[in-house]
């Protein structure tokens, strides 16, 4: 018997996205994979709430983690200065790599469990020029939900100028994100969270202001496999529906993400983001409210594709649920690692219940407790 994976990513995925893994291999230039690519990107763009034709959906091999470097690398030039709103590890790592590509990096600190306030962040943009701003959607060390429609309203009018880059790793396909409404420069997640595939894609929506910049002959190219000067005419290609060549795409992932993406759609976005938030609801307030337990995230940024919870024991709990068939994550906070536990409902986990996942994961971490 497997386990049930709730986890912050991977997730479960459904059955007819784990069929699409067993497609038999076919040139990744061929007729059939052209079309599967084409529509892929295509509805990339609508996951994201992008615009039809500006800009540019990119998926390429890798885990979402590629998505920082392909911003460091290609929105940025050494000595630029970077602003980097932190809620987490995952915040702070993605200044690490800005800072490996050569950027001046500032970083602002939210307190544990919160968010920065817009008013710190407005403050800094009228101190300092910055050529981008970055905000991690949820940082899963916290499972703090940054409210990006609010910090981008105040980009666009105090730092026009600045690229808004978005670490949607695990928001992507659980979260409301309007990529082109809210007026977005470069949104990254992974195949492997809210978009219900397996790992191994980088998933990332580019504007076409930012877009340019990459492609200018003022940037230099400072990445051979994440240069944007390469990728960019062969997700072009593919999305008009021609096959084209800089590095083999991992065909038969996506196939898995193409079914994926499709599933979402079908659904309905404004839907989908509705069912996670009442999973993550039920679930919040039954650990909060019947057990008494304290979560990591205040509950008014309190992300809906993952909860972060205080517990007296943790590696108690988590092994008590991998017992019974449960996988559950650690934390991985630097300030409370040993003092917390993560439970991802993203995808099938969260909107199909049917699967009781949810219900059963709680009710063994009572269990767990007792």
């Amino acid at each position: 018997m497997v386990d049930t994976l709730l986890i912050p990513g991977p997730i479960v995925i459904s059955e007819n996205v784990q069929k699409a893994l067993g497609t038999p291999s076919v040139s990744h230039t061929c007729p059939e994979f052209v079309a599967v690519f084409s529509r892929t990107l295509q509805n990339t763009r609508k996951v994201f709430r992008a615009h039809p034709t500006e800009g540019q959906p990119f998926v390429l091999a890798g885990s979402g983690t590629l998505g920082w470097d392909v911003a460091a690398s290609n929105l940025i030039k050494p000595d630029e200065k970077a602003l980097v709103i932190s809620t987490g590890f995952f915040s702070d790592s993605f200044a690490d790599c800005l800072r490996l590509y050569g950027a001046d990096v500032d970083k602002i600190d939210a307190p544990l469990g919160g968010v920065v306030s817009p008013d710190e962040v407005e403050k800094a943009l009228k101190k300092t020029k910055y050529r981008l701003i970055t905000f991690t959607h949820v940082d899963t060390s916290t499972a703090v939900l940054n409210d990006i429609k609010q910090y981008a309203e105040l980009v666009h009018r105090v730092s026009p100028e600045t690229f808004i880059i978005v670490d949607g790793v695990c928001s992507v396909g659980c979260e409301e994100l309007q990529f082109d409404k809210w007026g977005i420069d470069f949104t990254l997640t992974a195949s492997q969270k809210a978009l219900g595939a397996p790992p191994g894609l980088c998933v990332a929506v580019i504007s076409q202001r930012a877009l340019d910049f990459a492609l200018s002959d003022d940037t230099p190219t400072r990445s051979f496999f994440g240069s944007l000067k390469r990728w960019s005419p062969v997700m072009k290609a593919y999305e008009t529906g021609k096959g084209a060549y800089f590095a083999t795409p991992a065909v038969q992932l996506v196939n898995s993400l193409d079914v994926a993406l499709q599933e979402i759609l079908q659904e309905g976005l404004e839907k989908r983001w509705a069912a996670h938030k009442k999973t993550s609801d039920w679930f919040k307030g039954k650990l909060t409210q019947e057990l008494g337990l304290k979560l990591v995230s205040e509950p008014e940024v309190s992300a809906h594709g993952l909860t972060a919870v205080y517990v007296d024991d943790p590696p108690k709990v988590s092994s008590f649920l991998k017992q019974n068939g449960v996988v559950i994550a650690g934390g991985i906070h630097k300030q409370i690692a040993s003092k917390y536990i993560r439970i991802g409902h993203m995808g099938v986990s969260a909107v199909d219940p049917k699967l009781n996942h949810i219900p059963r994961a709680y009710e063994l971490i009572k269990q767990a407790l007792q």
